[in-house]
């Protein structure tokens, strides 16, 4: 049986950062206001030299780094993004040409901050039919470019970045996805939404958000669906070695641990140094605590996020 192995990790941010205190200055905000609310300190915001691409592609780099491959290893590209620099080509091929792989299968999905759980479970099911041994999975935003700057509810919640990992597929491995659930529910979509695109509005429009139904759909919604993959894997919340949640506010994660009985010291937690990177946000905090030690080889991860439409989804990986 394949297995589809986590073989390198890898992130990227945008030069600029700015904390709570420097946002105050532009934004009827003050530290302490979002520091309570959300746990967010500080958000890397993207020059208009960095993009999506330029963020996956470095993210990229570092994972092709850290897994020993080289760009031309690689025959699949899935992009997680709610931020594409174009409408297309895909920001996938955009990455790919970056990278300078001549040819392999690239292309984007759109799933908001469920993004890079849908792209691992595509990759993984693509690889193990076949779709060559190695892919890069990607989630990168500059959500900074949709956002509403006058919207104070929303504005303090995001920041700009990209993470990445490298799938490899290995036979009968006791690494690797060992579970992986999806959800959506489109009649949610109303809760959190940009108001434009190209065949309504023509624009590409700003985000809106219910935060409080946000709030208690994500909960509940995170709870189940890491009950699902668990269930699925035979395994129990007390097997988890880490937890690395969707970094969008601290008291989502924090209250889907406590549902789970889950020990808070085994939730990475990053949403303090990056905001909400969306896409980017389960992968960039992976990536931070693979290279900071805490996840050895051996360990057993859980992943989940919830976004917008909504969707949600979690997955078990065996480092």
């Amino acid at each position: 049986m394949l297995r589809s192995v986590i073989a390198g990790t890898g992130s990227a941010l945008p030069r600029t950062c700015v904390t709570n205190a420097q946002l105050a200055a532009r934004v009827d905000t003050t530290d302490e206001w979002i520091v309570e609310r959300t746990g967010i300190r500080q958000r890397h915001i993207a020059e208009a030299d960095e993009t999506t691409a330029t963020l996956g592609a470095e993210a990229a780099r570092r994972a092709l780094a850290a897994a020993g491959l080289a760009p031309g290893d690689i025959g699949l590209i899935v992009l997680a993004t709610a931020t594409p620099d174009n409408t297309f080509p895909a920001s996938a091929t955009k990455v790919q040409a970056l990278l300078g792989i001549d040819d392999c299968v690239a292309f984007d999905v759109a799933a908001v901050c469920s993004g890079f759980l849908y792209a691992l479970t595509v990759a993984d099911t693509m690889l193990r039919s076949g779709h060559g041994r190695h892919a890069l999975v990607i989630g990168s935003e500059t959500f900074s470019r949709i956002l509403d700057w006058q919207d104070r509810a929303t504005c303090v919640l995001f920041g700009d970045g990209a993470g990445a990992v490298v799938l490899s597929t290995q036979p009968d491995s006791a690494r690797g996805i060992l579970a992986s659930k999806l959800h959506a529910q489109g009649r949610y979509g109303d809760m959190l939404y940009v108001d434009g695109g190209p065949s309504t509005t023509g624009t590409v429009g700003h985000l809106r958000m219910q935060g409080r139904e946000v709030f208690r759909h994500a909960v509940a919604n995170l709870t189940s669906v890491l009950g699902e993959v668990l269930a699925a894997a035979k395994l129990a919340p007390s097997d988890i070695d880490w937890v690395v949640p969707h970094q969008a506010n601290l008291r989502i994660i924090d209250a889907t641990a406590r549902k789970l009985n889950l020990d808070p010291a085994r939730v990475v937690v990053t949403v303090d140094q990056h905001a909400n990177t969306s896409a980017a946000s389960v992968p960039l905090a992976l990536d931070v605590a693979v290279r900071d030690g805490r996840i050895k080889t051996g360990d057993l991860v859980a992943l989940e996020a919830m976004g917008g439409g909504f969707t949600w989804g979690a997955a078990l990986v065996r480092m």
